[in-house]
């Protein structure tokens, strides 16, 4: 039976053929929940998604557990269908890759069966709770989206009233454009007749400058030719009066280079000359260095000489003085000794007379 239901589902002819309508909405519903399930087995997401992709696949699996028992359910009620069935498919069901394909589907819906049943009841509850909570998220997502999506359409409609708005604009503009155009072209046809008018008059008193220029012109064309002659000729006389003169700078120089060869032959004598006397001068500083040291040690000792005579002087002088003054105090101690002396022989006389008396 199972090897069956590959080709059942993928031929819609047979399936009219050996099945009644409830049968063929079950078939319909098994090949989508298949399908699903496939195309959710497929997918590989991000660890963000994981959680949800796998309450979507094991939802896939329910729905395909269920539409198989259902329609197992169905077969067994109505035996001829399976001999209906069998009868009208032959041997186009041999070699086919619709059973094997069914049987890996089994199977692996018989992995997820088993993850289910090996699941305990706690866990269970936890990955209902994520689930739900899952659930809550994607339903407040849809929200968000539907909010956004609002907010969205808001915006596309201010901005299509926005760009509706400058479109009226533009209008009015290229309307205001139109009118600024026609009136610069009226203005431009009216400047370029102004503009001719006033050439031909510019055109007329041109003419008449030109007339006087060109009288003007050929007055200093004649004026130039007359200085022209009379720079001419004072042309030559400086041009002789140059000659003249580079002639007597020529002999100046040959007379300077002449008088500038003697002099550097005095020049040399001169400088020989000069080596000699300075050689003479050096002997002489040499001779008058040693002089002069004779000269300063013999300045040095009339110095102490000096010195030494002034120092006796003075020492002479001090004994001189020292020596008056003691002559003095000598005589005053004396014309004393004499004084009292001879106070001393009056007294005696008189003393004598007295006592005569």
């Amino acid at each position: 039976m199972i090897s069956l239901l590959p080709a059942v589902i993928s031929h819609q002819g047979l399936r009219s053929a050996g099945c009644d309508t409830r049968l063929s909405e079950m078939l319909d519903n098994q090949c989508m929940a298949g399908k699903r399930y496939e195309s959710l087995t497929n997918i590989n997401e991000s660890q963000e998604g994981q959680i949800s992709l796998v309450k979507e696949k094991a939802d896939a699996a329910h729905a395909v557990h269920c539409c198989l028992q259902d329609m197992f359910r169905k077969i067994q009620a109505c035996p001829t269908v399976r001999t209906a069935l069998s009868s009208t498919m032959g041997m186009e069901v041999d070699g086919d890759e619709g059973p094997r394909g069914l049987a890996k589907g089994l199977c692996d819906l018989r992995s997820v069966l088993l993850e289910r049943l090996l699941t305990t009841p706690v866990e269970e509850r936890e990955r209902m709770c994520r689930m739900q909570e899952m659930s809550q998220r994607y339903h407040s997502n849809l929200e968000l989206v539907a909010t956004l999506e609002a907010e969205v359409a808001a915006a596309t409609q201010d901005k299509d009233e926005e760009i509706s708005k400058k479109n009226l604009t533009i209008r009015h503009l290229k309307n205001s454009l139109h009118q600024m155009e026609k009136i610069s072209e009226d203005f431009v046809v009216r400047t370029r007749q102004e503009a001719e008018k006033q050439n031909q008059s510019d055109q007329k008193a041109s003419d008449g400058r030109q007339q006087c220029m060109q009288q003007e012109v050929n007055l200093l064309r004649m004026q130039l030719s007359s200085l022209i002659t009379e720079n001419r000729e004072v042309e030559m006389g400086l041009r002789k009066r140059k000659y003249k003169v580079e002639t007597e700078i020529e002999n100046w120089i040959q007379k300077y280079d002449a008088d500038m060869g003697e002099k550097q032959g005095e020049l040399e004598e001169m400088e020989q000359v000069f080596e000699e006397e300075k050689e003479e001068l050096r002997e002489l500083e040499e001779h008058y260095g040693v002089l002069e040291e004779e000269y300063l040690q013999v300045m040095e000792e009339r110095r102490l000489a000096l010195e030494r005579q002034e120092e006796e002087e003075r020492a002479r002088e001090v004994m001189g003085r020292a020596a008056i003054v003691i002559q003095a105090y000598w005589r005053g101690f004396c014309v004393r000794k004499a004084m009292k002396a001879k106070a001393k022989s009056k007294g005696g006389k008189k003393g004598k007379g007295k006592k005569g008396k």
